[in-house]
């Protein structure tokens, strides 16, 4: 899965589950850990998702295809993780018990998504690393960009994912747009 993909799979998901969670608009006592926290992230900074979404690859991608090359050859290692998602989610629960922020809970969001969305289940290797030792599965070198044009434009496995996150990203856009809520989304990653 490519950029699309990622990202308006997560921000779909997100939208959905603000959209449909009915338990939080009930009435919970303001004791209740969970409530508090289902209020907080109604005030979700999309941008975050989006960075989150893309966070995988942010990381493992030059480390695997550029600068580590020859050490890795994968461009899926660390951030493609549980243990990578498992700190990132605690470090997210300390930082809102500790200031209510959940900046990094949408970050850690945005980052599962990603690794589903990537079939990471599939490569139990790296999955679980370091469960099995610590190297990653090496692939042979390749053109990285040239192997995505071509299973962007061949494979319907890399394309079709690209189209829903198309579609699901396009009406989103098109309401901020519409209703010119583009620059603040920008400004505070709101899409109310």
């Amino acid at each position: 899965m490519l950029f699309f993909g990622h990202i308006g799979i997560a921000v779909g998901t997100m939208v959905g589950l603000d959209r449909g969670d009915s338990w939080r608009r009930t009435k919970a006592p303001d004791s209740h850990r969970l409530a508090k926290l289902s209020a907080a992230l109604a005030c979700v900074d999309y941008r975050l998702l989006v960075i989150g979404s893309m966070l995988p690859d942010i990381i493992d991608k030059p480390i695997g295809n550029y600068i580590f090359r020859d050490t890795f050859q994968n461009g899926r290692n660390f951030a493609h993780t549980l243990l990578f998602l498992a700190l990132l989610l605690a470090l997210g629960f300390w930082r809102y018990r500790r200031a209510a922020r959940t900046g990094v809970l949408v970050l850690a969001f945005g980052s599962l998504m990603h690794v589903l969305c990537d079939g990471m289940w599939k490569d139990s290797e790296t999955l679980f690393w370091p469960a099995f030792g610590f190297d990653f599965p090496k692939n042979d070198p390749i053109d990285f960009w040239h192997v995505m044009w071509e299973k962007l434009t061949h494979k319907p496995s890399a394309f079709v994912p690209e189209l829903i996150g198309v579609a699901l990203l396009a009406p989103v856009g098109l309401v901020l747009l519409m209703n010119g809520r583009l620059v603040r989304f920008l400004k505070y990653g709101s899409l109310k």
